[in-house]
């Protein structure tokens, strides 16, 4: 299978599994796989089950080394980039690891490395629904709120690559505590966590609510307050306030950097115009200079679980 064409080895490095593929500089994946972390294996374990797994897709496609450009990888924690280390992972359990050297030297190729949240806003705007777009800002909602900056078609990643923390802008001031320890974050508000705590709290304030038929409070998910606010007051406060959260949050990401397209991903974009139709009406009314000024528009990220390996891809691009 060897020929000109230059392919590129994306690498999703998470907790649980490590998930690789190769693709083109299209964003068309040859191959796709995954294995266990094994992170009790300690750094250098982890770094030789990616460079196993790179070897094997390789194989897989009867490619070589000089098939290939390089490989990408996108660690959760604080990045540097430039240095291609491992600043700290709480995931992973790993202190200044320096990972592409160590992949580097077992595969014999070039890696560069990512925050797995900027992976995923390079993949999306290179390959995924902002493909259109040379800048934009991804959103993640999910146990947390992350995010990812993407300006003039490259990853903004700020001093030491440790930029992007969306979701720790104060929107509250003296508001709900974060994880980060600060009060009145966008993360303490719109995270898929923040949506559950919400919900729970209405169904206790609220006995008769309609969201009681999914029984106990171990059984609510940041589904639960969407299901019913057609049809119970409670559900529609909660999905309400949590719009109106998120709502400030995005429009003030909006006004800062002023993208073409926010792009909102994780497990709460599954309401689709429920949630989008609401939020882009408060972005247009709320953003900065009105109609007078450049609009932004908001997208549902499409590439899935593609994601991580497309915008790990995405790093030699």
């Amino acid at each position: 299978m060897s020929n000109l064409k230059k392919y590129y080895v994306g690498i999703d490095l998470g907790g649980t599994f490590i998930k690789g593929g190769i693709a083109d500089a299209e964003g068309n994946i040859l191959v796709n796989d995954k294995v266990p972390t094994e992170s009790e294996k300690g750094a250098k374990g982890v770094a030789l089950n990616i460079a196993n797994l790179a070897k094997d897709l390789l194989k897989s496609c009867s490619l070589s080394n000089s098939d290939v450009v390089g490989i990408g990888i996108g660690v959760p924690g604080m990045i540097d980039s430039k240095k291609g280390e491992v600043v700290y992972s709480n995931n992973l359990g790993w202190e200044h690891f320096f990972v592409s050297e160590e992949v580097e030297k077992l595969t014999g190729l070039p890696v560069k490395i990512a925050n797995d949240a900027n992976v995923a806003a390079i993949g999306e705007t290179k390959f995924g629904c902002g493909k259109e777009y040379e800048n934009t800002v991804l959103i993640t909602l999910g146990t947390g709120v992350g995010g990812g900056i993407v300006i003039d078609g490259k990853l903004f990643e700020g001093n030491c690559s440790a930029g992007a923390e969306l979701g720790h802008s104060v929107i509250v001031a003296g508001g709900e505590l974060c994880t980060c320890g600060r009060k009145g974050c966008l993360e303490a508000y719109a995270s898929a966590t923040a949506l559950i705590r919400d919900t729970k709290r209405a169904m206790q304030a609220d006995k008769k609510s309609k969201m009681w038929e999914v029984g106990a409070l171990e059984n609510v998910t940041g589904k639960t307050a969407f299901d019913y606010a057609d049809n119970d007051l409670s559900a529609k406060s909660v999905v309400d306030n949590y719009i109106e959260k998120l709502g400030v949050g995005i429009t003030n990401i909006a006004n800062e950097f002023r993208p073409q397209a926010i792009i909102l991903g994780g497990g709460v974009c599954a309401q689709g115009d429920s949630l989008v139709k609401p939020l882009q009406a408060i972005l247009d009314k709320e953003i900065f200079a009105g109609k007078k000024g450049p609009q932004v528009k908001l997208l549902i990220a499409n590439l899935g679980n593609s994601a991580g390996l497309l915008g790990a891809v995405a790093l030699w691009l």
